[in-house]
């Protein structure tokens, strides 16, 4: 293969390829390293020297991705190299936070950091694209990929794009330490019928285009090399198959050149949902889409021939297909060097450790707090109970394949190591699922001698990621007997929460002293959690998600659209349930430090806009303790009086600020007009005159904040 291939070269090497070596490029199949989804056929060696195969997934290792890199380019016809994809969510070798915890940062400089690191760490493994970011905006606790992404906003979700992407991809595709980004599942995954994984996602087309299309938009702008296509329906139209989305709005209107892969077997699970009768059917829908790569179901190289010869598909269509996977494999260098990423020197784990740290103490969140945190001195015995309390494998979290657990430090080896000179006593008391409650009495005792408890409870960590929706995303097992049996006793209780989404425990909330969302934080979990606990580092996580007080609360997010007849205590015909509050356990953006800071003085630069005008903000914050605070100050804005009824509240940025103690400082927004915008009745982005609401605050609590009106005047 010639070493300097082009455009030109690409279009020779094309006219040369007989229709199944165009199909086997277009074929993805896993080789073994890990089981992402119903077991297939695995690539084979036979498979890979007949051209029959243009990428693999879930393999990873030098050794084995230079071997099969080998079959492709020394002896196949055409010498065309392949390419390897893994799932690197929140890191590869070294373990970094779940992505719905260190969305909580507010920090698109440390999103972008992890990836640059994780993906230094793939490549120097032979690896050269990954499945990541994960972009589906959810609203919902009981869906377990809820974990993967960056929470309910489309905002966070749109700057969790750009990061993560250029994270992966660093500033040249072809540089041995950058990976392809894949930003997945496009779209409305998140939305999944009663929050039931693959199930269907009946939304409007607003819903689509306001609140699930935005990252994927922010992705394709910052230059993502690709896109996979969700497993769900969307509006009875599997994404798969979605000729509007996929061709109409992401190839069309947006001008997304890179290339299109669908989910793991989900072109022939076209025939599951309905739309096809057969795997031709199958294959013909899914490329008039524009899907150029099928992952795993083999669908297009043993179908695509009879969907050709049934007039289901054009061979126009298999060619720009083939043309968009031989672009990428030659933009990431695989023609120059295929073996350039495996050959590349390995990054230091001790930096990409620091960095886990690091990254780990910042996504903790406190979520109540009576003054018990951070532990003082005159707590000399602890009680740390509970099956997360030591339990390394469940730090790592889901989705981490490649990953040692044994870099994870445990709450206990944190807490002991911490302080060194505090008695700590451990008692499991129970296990995260099982029904054995013989536990229970000696964790009890323990607590009765303590001066304070940590309780560690929580989820598995395979109970969130992919498969792995929940009815009922509360404790499971028995673990609130072992929590009411701590409680019961008295003593001072700190309850760790170990999940990868909000945990329905509003009694838990109400009877702990403090509570911390500990989420799956990776390598540093154990330290990290100690550090908070103890005070040595002031919590600064933010909830990217509203955390619900009830399951029938779900779906439960602060960018609603007001209701008819908004709620009112006093008038029962209007909007509100008879048995439970409207408002949540806690709010989207919420989180508290062992600092005091209190904001004041919302001032607007004007009070009249127009398009193309710039809109200042400012606002003080002042700290109001003893300890230097770091704080995310979030804008929001409500348009008055829209075309279509306008949402409530709508995030417009955030702010970091960081304060010494008793000290203040003024911190100045700045929006576009244009920002202000808001979808028409075509679904087109307009700024409406008339007026503004500028809200400003910690959390999207719309009790606490501050608040001043503008007016846009007609350009």
């Amino acid at each position: 293969m010639d070493a300097d291939l082009d455009l030109n070269g690409i279009e020779k090497l094309l006219a040369e390829m007989t229709l199944e070596e165009k199909l086997g490029q277009m074929t993805m199949s896993p080789a073994g390293s890990a089981t992402t989804g119903p077991v297939r056929g695995e690539a084979t060696t036979e498979a890979v020297r007949a051209g029959a195969v243009g990428s693999l997934l879930n393999i990873w290792g030098r050794v084995a991705t230079n071997r099969f890199q080998k079959l492709a380019v020394e002896e196949t016809r055409l010498g065309i190299p392949l390419f390897f994809g893994v799932d690197v969510l929140h890191g590869h070798r070294t373990v970094f936070p779940i992505p719905l915890a260190e969305a909580g940062l507010f920090d698109p400089v440390y999103w972008e950091r992890t990836a640059r690191a994780a993906a230094r760490e793939a490549a120097a493994d032979g690896a050269d694209l990954t499945f990541a970011p994960m972009l589906d905006i959810a609203r919902d606790p009981r869906w377990g990929r809820m974990a993967e992404g960056a929470g309910e906003d489309p905002l966070v979700g749109a700057r969790f794009a750009v990061a993560k992407v250029r994270g992966f991809q660093g500033g040249d595709l072809a540089a041995p330490d950058s990976l392809a980004a894949t930003a997945k599942h496009f779209c409305c995954g998140g939305a999944a019928l009663a929050g039931r994984e693959y199930a269907a996602a009946d939304l409007s087309d607003r819903a689509v285009h306001e609140t699930y299309l935005p990252p994927f938009r922010a992705a394709v702008e910052a230059g993502c090399a690709a896109i996979m296509a969700a497993f769900n329906s969307v509006g009875g139209v599997p994404m798969t198959a979605h000729v509007p989305l996929l061709r109409a709005w992401l190839r069309e209107k947006l001008g997304f050149d890179g290339v299109i892969m669908s989910d793991y077997a989900a072109i022939e699970e076209l025939i599951d949902h309905g739309v096809a009768a057969d795997r031709a059917e199958a294959a013909g829908l899914a490329l008039k889409a524009g899907v150029d790569i099928d992952m795993v179901s083999g669908v297009y190289f043993s179908a695509l021939p009879e969907a050709l010869s049934r007039g289901l598909a054009k061979m126009a269509d298999i060619d720009a297909a083939v043309r968009r996977i031989l672009i990428l494999k030659m933009k990431l260098g695989l023609f120059d060097d295929p073996r350039r990423r495996a050959k590349a020197r390995r990054s230091a784990s001790g930096a990409a450790k620091k960095l886990a740290l690091d990254a780990a103490r910042r996504a903790i969140t406190l979520l109540t707090n009576d003054g018990t945190l951070p532990l003082g001195e005159n707590i000399r015995r602890i009680a740390l109970i509970g099956p997360l309390a030591d339990a390394r494998e469940e730090m790592v979290g889901p989705w981490t394949l490649a990953a040692d657990p044994r870099q994870c430090s445990t709450v206990l080896e944190g807490l002991r190591a911490a302080l060194p000179d505090r008695e700590i006593f451990y008692q499991q008391g129970v296990t995260i699922r099982g029904d054995d409650v013989s536990g229970i009495d000696a964790a009890r005792a323990a607590c009765e001698t303590a001066d304070a408890v940590i309780l560690c409870v929580g989820e598995a960590a395979r109970m969130s990621g992919e498969a792995a929706s929940r009815a009922r995303p509360g404790l499971p097992g028995r673990q609130r007997e072992l929590a009411e049996a701590v409680l019961a006793t008295g003593r001072p209780a700190v309850a760790l929460l170990f999940s990868g989404r909000p945990l329905i425990v509003p009694w838990l909330a109400e009877r702990a002293r403090a509570m911390v969302a500990a989420w799956f934080l990776g390598a540093g979990a154990g330290a990290a959690i100690a550090e908070v606990l103890t005070g040595r580092f002031n919590p600064t996580g933010r909830l990217p998600v509203t955390w619900p007080r009830a399951v029938g609360q779900i779906p439960i997010f602060f960018a609603e659209r007001p209701a008819a007849r908004p709620a009112n205590p006093d008038d029962p015909f209007t909007s509100k349930y008879i048995d439970l509050p409207n408002e949540p356990l806690f709010p989207f953006g919420h989180g508290l430090s062992y600092a005091e800071v209190k904001l004041d003085k919302l001032r607007l630069g004007q009070e009249e806009f127009r398009p193309g005008d710039r809109i200042t903000v400012e606002v003080e914050a002042r700290n109001l303790s003893g300890r230097a605070a770091r704080e995310t100050i979030f804008l929001f804005s409500r348009d008055r009086v829209a075309a279509a009824a306008p949402l409530v509240l709508e995030l417009k940025g955030w702010a970091k600020v960081e304060l010494a103690p008793r000290r203040k400082k003024t911190v100045v927004f700045t929006l576009a007009a244009e920002d202000l915008s808001s979808l028409d009745a075509d679904l087109a982005w307009r700024l409406e005159p008339g007026d503004f609401d500028i809200y400003v605050g910690l959390s999207a609590d719309r009790r606490f904040l501050l608040s001043a009106r503008l007016r846009c005047r007609p350009a």
